[in-house]
């Protein structure tokens, strides 16, 4: 008996001791949840850590690829990684196709932007979706179909940028049933808008944009600390004043004020 009740004291003490160690599976997944340690907006990250001076350079590419080989030089030159997110009309685009082997030779994150750049909810009600799962899906998986042919698998690409920027929960939902977490841009900034023309109502000049960038920097207590930084691989024809052209002079500031740069994956842990 004495045998018998000291292997059941021997047993509990060892359960005891395996439960304190190892955490229970719904706290595993919240350490492991990005929107746990860092900025989020309705399922995607927006933002890595504000603690950290570390941004990503984020490019995103449908029809466009003008400013592709002058981008590619200056981070060549700068010593700087990029992160590109290119729809499926891109990776299709066989006048492309000599840029995006040489973004991949260089060591820059390629990831998807939906295959046909598809506009998934509604611009003034957000909750309000144009396409169904089975056309997010199946766009989504042509995206990566196309990047395959250069070698770039999903798992090496589960970072995924909406096209447009925009999107709801269920988007982000689905993405995470496919494996991928969403992003998007860090708000603050006018660099995104460097795709404007003249004749748009919000067009914005590169002067205007580069202003807002510092700006930013300088107004706000983190600065672009852990920022998700967005601008265009290429823009229409219409727009003139290319703000890719102040990416040397951008990059040497923020360098200037003491800012490491990042994939975007690498910058979010993911």
């Amino acid at each position: 008996m004495e045998g018998f009740k000291s292997t059941v004291l021997v047993g509990i003490l060892a359960c005891w001791i395996f439960a304190a160690c190892v955490p229970a599976a719904g706290q595993l997944k919240r350490e492991e949840d990005p929107c746990m340690k860092f900025i989020c907006e309705s399922g995607a990250v927006i933002r890595g850590d504000k603690t950290a001076k570390k941004l990503a350079l984020v490019f995103t590419g449908d029809e466009f690829a003008d400013g592709g080989r002058y981008i590619l030089d200056v981070l060549k030159r700068q010593k700087v990684p990029g992160s590109f997110f290119l729809t499926g009309n891109f990776y299709r685009n066989k006048d492309f196709e000599p840029l995006i082997r040489n973004l991949l030779k260089e060591g820059h994150y390629l990831g998807a932007h939906s295959d046909r750049h598809l506009l998934y909810c509604d611009w003034q009600k957000r909750d309000s979706l144009l396409v169904t799962h089975r056309q997010f899906l199946r766009d989504l998986k042509k995206n990566y179909r196309e990047m395959r042919r250069f070698g770039i698998s999903k798992k090496e690409a589960a970072c995924f940028l909406p096209p447009f920027e925009w999107y709801n929960e269920t988007i982000s939902r689905w993405a995470r049933s496919f494996h991928l977490q969403l992003i998007n841009y860090t708000p603050g900034t006018l660099s995104h808008a460097d795709y404007t023309t003249p004749e748009m109502p919000n067009y914005k000049s590169s002067d205007l944009i580069y202003k807002s960038i510092v700006d930013y920097e300088t107004a706000s207590p983190a600065g672009l600390n852990g920022f998700i930084l967005l601008t265009h691989i290429g823009t229409a024809p219409q727009r003139k004043d290319k703000f890719y052209y102040r990416m040397g002079d951008l990059i040497a500031y923020l360098k200037s004020r003491g800012y490491r740069f990042e994939t975007v994956d690498r910058l979010l842990g993911l």
